[in-house]
């Protein structure tokens, strides 16, 4: 099962800004960005704690909502509110 990433915003280019942000460069992969949401698969669960803590460090900054899903067909949406236990349950859940 890989984890899932996807990223949704109602404004035009607001997500390849963050992913710019994210990534320190423009040389991301952009296939996977259509229209107004983004998607990236991750074969470590692990590794979507990165994104979902800039994400998170940069909420008020853009116009974006993130959902994230460790099981299969299971989304959870990403908020202040939920995040830091999310990353504890990641850690908890895939330790290696």
């Amino acid at each position: 099962m890989q984890a899932i990433v996807r990223l949704y915003s109602v404004l035009p280019n607001e997500i390849e800004k963050f992913l710019t942000h994210f990534y320190g460069t423009s040389s991301f992969d952009k296939s996977n960005i259509y229209e107004k949401q983004w998607q990236k698969n991750y074969p470590n669960p692990v590794e979507i704690v990165d994104i979902i803590g800039a994400y998170i460090e940069n909420i008020d900054d853009y116009n974006l909502s993130m959902w994230v899903s460790i099981d299969s067909g299971v989304f959870i949406k990403v908020t202040e509110d939920n995040a830091d236990e999310l990353i504890r349950y990641l850690y908890e859940r895939f330790p290696y």
